[in-house]
């Protein structure tokens, strides 16, 4: 009687689920920088997995720039129904924070920078005025360094006009990016001298920190207390600031983590996100603070 038992013979549904799977960081990387949101991206990506699995396999020769063009164009059309939305949304709209730890997808600190930048807030803020085609030109170019003819393949548009789209975002992205590097040990020392000041509502500490024409942009939806203008001048915000700060710390947590690819400041109440602070640096100041409040856009951050 014989022992060996045979190994099994991979299915169909195995190789697609092991290619797609290969791929899932990669578009899920592509659908957020679009999209602004993971519960969004997460929905483009299971969609372009349904239409993975339904494509005819014959006219699938590269895997991977059918998935990107699937991704893509699905995200570019959800990109349009959500601008109609944001018209009416409360307040200022911004990006949902997202946890970053490219792990082995950044082997080297300058690529892993490169990643950074292009999930950074202030990146992710200036994308939002761009159209959907000149957001999806320079997240897969500038991100994702794919060349542009399989940009143009992608988007079902000649080369030269994805040259001159790509040419368009970078210019546009550029003027409204924060020209200025910093050391991200001196971030995490300024953005905990900051929580500090905040929490302890020290007008004094806080106006050290704050620069001249500071910005202050909240986020809630109206499904929480937050701005609904954006507040400017270091006296504003940081008056703004000191009024908020609780009296008492009682069921309160704090928890520094990395959102976005830059420190961060989670605050719990009884166990449950609540806000999250980011800050922009500039010459070791403070030039703009961000403030997430809106629940639904917090939701993932429960296990960070």
């Amino acid at each position: 009687m014989p022992t060996d038992i045979p190994a099994a013979v991979p299915t169909r549904t195995d190789t697609l689920t092991e290619l797609f799977e290969e791929h899932r960081p990669m578009l899920l990387g592509v659908a957020y920088r679009m999209l602004g949101r993971t519960a969004d991206a997460e929905d483009v990506v299971q969609e372009a997995w349904l239409r993975w699995t339904a494509a005819d396999r014959d006219a699938v020769r590269e895997p991977r720039a059918f998935l990107v063009r699937i991704t893509t164009r699905l995200a570019i059309d959800r990109l349009r129904q959500a601008q109609v939305r944001r018209e009416s949304y409360v307040g200022p709209w911004l990006p949902e924070p997202l946890v970053t730890d490219f792990g082995p997808a950044a082997p080297d600190s300058a690529e892993r920078a490169l990643l950074a930048d292009s999930v950074s807030l202030a990146v992710l803020v200036v994308l939002e005025s761009l159209s959907p085609l000149e957001r999806a030109v320079f997240v897969l170019r500038e991100a994702f360094g794919f060349p542009y003819g399989e940009i143009a393949t992608a988007l079902d548009r000649s080369e030269a006009a994805v040259r001159q789209l790509a040419g368009r975002a970078r210019r546009h992205v550029d003027e409204g990016r924060p020209r200025y590097d910093v050391d991200p040990a001196e971030r995490r020392d300024v953005t905990e001298r900051f929580l500090s000041a905040a929490a302890g509502g020290d007008l004094g500490a806080l106006l050290a920190l704050l620069a001249p024409d500071v910005r202050l942009v909240g986020d809630s939806g109206g499904k929480s207390k937050a701005p609904l203008r954006i507040i400017e001048s270091a006296d504003k915000v940081g008056r703004f600031l000191a009024s908020i700060a609780p009296d008492s710390w009682a069921g309160y947590a704090i928890r520094f983590l990395e959102l976005n690819g830059t420190p961060a400041v989670l605050v719990l109440v009884d166990g449950k996100p609540d806000t999250v602070f980011q800050v922009e640096l500039r010459d070791g100041l403070v030039q703009c603070v961000y403030i997430h409040r809106n629940p639904d856009k917090l939701q993932g951050l429960a296990d960070a």
